[in-house]
């Protein structure tokens, strides 16, 4: 393959990263259960993303705050549920993503949170 086309070989947007999440958040709209993919998954990551993130920045916790915090913290559990309810990201990822130990130790605080009344 020539020079030319080496940066489309290796990734699937030419632009910058602003445009890359324009198009992340276009595809994750537009996105049915026909549509599968790299793309997609991408697109889930980056809405996963920015819901963590825009929860940990109204709680005012960086990183450092988020490795402080216990792994069942009420807040950390309250940000795991949403995420769990508006994204297809796995237990896994959203564990690991807020520093809450296993998949099944996050399935765990869930199914208890759920529990309680409201």
């Amino acid at each position: 393959m020539s020079r030319e086309f080496q940066p489309v070989e290796r990734g699937w947007c030419l632009g910058g990263e602003e445009f890359r999440r324009e198009l992340l958040e276009q595809v994750n709209e537009m996105a049915g259960p026909k549509h599968a993919g790299v793309e997609v998954r991408e697109s889930a990551k980056a809405k996963a993303e920015r819901i963590a993130g825009e929860a940990l920045k109204r709680l005012g916790w960086g990183q450092e705050e988020l490795d402080l915090r216990r792994k069942g913290d009420p807040q950390k559990v309250k940000i795991a549920a949403r995420l769990r309810r508006e994204t297809t990201m796995t237990l896994a990822w959203i564990a690991e993503r807020l520093r809450m130990g296993t998949a099944s130790h996050l399935a765990h605080l869930l199914y208890w949170n759920g529990k309680k009344p409201h």
